[in-house]
């Protein structure tokens, strides 16, 4: 299937165009200071991008006034919503007590129990601000650990915003301008979901691998599982070679309480953690084998270090805290029954408007790909058809339905089976106003 790219005649484009005035001025206003108008690439689609004024437990509201079920979550990490009761009071008690102290605090000693109490991989865990910080310091440790200096990431794979991990992210041979050719260089990409191609790659460059960096779910180039055997044979090829496997869980994390680790019974040997683990405040960790993560303990000689104005700060300390106990077994199998009606009700919705679609996920995380094949890695991801996808993207907003520019949807705890169907009426609307893909 093919479709013309969006243009200031069609249908959707208008009604979005007409329905969001209040955020087009602010856009414009933005275009004078902001490269873009913005400050997060994945915030911005055509022909703009809206601006929120509030979120509400599932909802959001934006510059016009316009309400939206928010199937966004700020990318997976506000899995209670918005502004939770009581993780705004945990926070505001907390603000009244000093928000960073230059000091520990028992609140980090309380959130790295209650992770490792969940995760049985983690023996010890550090906090960081951010998931891409807990990505450079896992591979860090994977690198001061082995002595190594190579690190092998998916194709697609995508792990924050820092040199080594960002490439490959847009294909195999695409890079964002202005990485640094020496810290590239540093990077081997592989396939996502290619055993062999795995066992192929790591062959050839056993003596120089210090990590083995992958995502359970490959999350933002399409919620792709991974299958169980290519897990596998990337523990037992770090196993052979003396190389850290690390699972990058800061999107799957919310799969369960041990992480996706725990629904593929596969143990890493380093996690990286963020979006839920604080509650919807700026966060990273990460963790796994005490005989690795021991090289940050300040009492041995040529100890890591690892300093960092913001680290296990008491705002995130707490707000984590309370929304990890909020994410009880009971809630998260509770949430990953509505990703699974949201999936298969997405389905069937576009078939009914006549649409071809691959929905991909797991548990409370849901993407519609444009393309009649299986999206199992990168490429086939990549294969769909884009621009049909942008196009509902606005079609679901002008039916009150927030999701990615790419169409990624998850769910959160204030939801119920209510916004479920909401959101399925509004799906089916949305393909609807597609109207009928035009023949390749």
């Amino acid at each position: 299937m093919a479709q013309a790219p969006l243009s200031a005649s069609d249908d959707v484009h208008t009604t979005y165009s007409r329905r969001t005035p209040g955020s087009r001025s602010l856009y414009e206003r933005a275009l004078r200071d902001l490269p873009g108008g913005e400050t997060r690439t994945s915030t911005f689609f055509q022909p703009h991008p809206l601006f929120m004024t509030r979120g509400e437990g599932a909802l959001l509201f934006d510059q016009d006034g316009n309400r939206y079920l928010d199937f966004l979550g700020n990318y997976t990490s506000l899995v209670h919503g918005h502004a939770h009761p009581d993780i705004t009071a945990a926070i505001t008690r907390q603000l009244g007590l000093g928000s960073a102290h230059g000091a520990c605090t028992e609140a980090q000693n309380r959130l790295a129990a209650l992770i490792k109490s969940r995760v049985r991989s983690v023996e010890r865990i550090r906090f960081a601000n951010s998931g891409t910080e807990a990505v450079m310091q896992s591979v860090r440790t994977a690198r001061a650990w082995t002595g190594r200096p190579r690190i092998v990431k998916m194709v697609g794979g995508y792990h924050g915003s820092w040199d080594p991990v960002m490439v490959g992210m847009k294909g195999p041979d695409h890079n964002t301008p202005g990485l640094s050719p020496v810290l590239a260089d540093e990077t081997l990409l592989t396939t996502f979901n290619d055993p062999e191609a795995a066992v192929r790659l790591v062959s050839e460059h056993e003596d120089e691998i210090a990590a083995i960096i992958v995502e359970p779910m490959l999350g933002s180039t399409g919620a792709i599982p991974a299958d169980r055997e290519f897990l596998l044979t990337l523990r037992n090829l770090a196993d052979e070679t003396g190389a850290l496997l690390v699972f990058d869980e800061i999107q799957t994390f919310r799969l369960n309480p041990g992480g996706a680790q725990s629904v593929y019974g596969i143990a890493p040997d380093l996690t990286t953690f963020a979006k839920v683990i604080g509650g919807g405040l700026p966060i990273g960790a990460w963790g796994g084998r005490a005989d690795a993560m021991d090289q940050y303990d300040p009492r041995r000689p040529g100890f890591i270090s690892h300093p960092g104005t913001f680290n296990g700060n008491a705002l995130a300390m707490v707000a984590g805290t309370v929304a990890l106990e909020l994410l009880s077994e009971s809630e998260i199998d509770r949430i990953n029954g509505l990703g699974d009606r949201l999936r298969s009700g997405l389905g069937e919705a576009a078939a009914d408007a006549g649409d071809v679609v691959s929905v991909t996920g797991m548990g409370s995380m849901a993407q519609v790909h444009f393309t009649s094949g299986p999206v199992t890695d990168f490429a086939s991801a990549a294969s769909a058809d884009k621009a049909r996808a942008a196009r509902l993207h606005l079609a679901l907003i002008n039916e009150g339905v927030f999701t990615s520019p790419t169409c990624r949807f998850a769910v959160s705890t204030p939801m119920s089976d209510g916004e479920i169907d909401e959101a399925l009426r509004g799906a089916r609307a949305a393909f609807q106003a597609l109207g009928q893909p035009q023949a390749a």
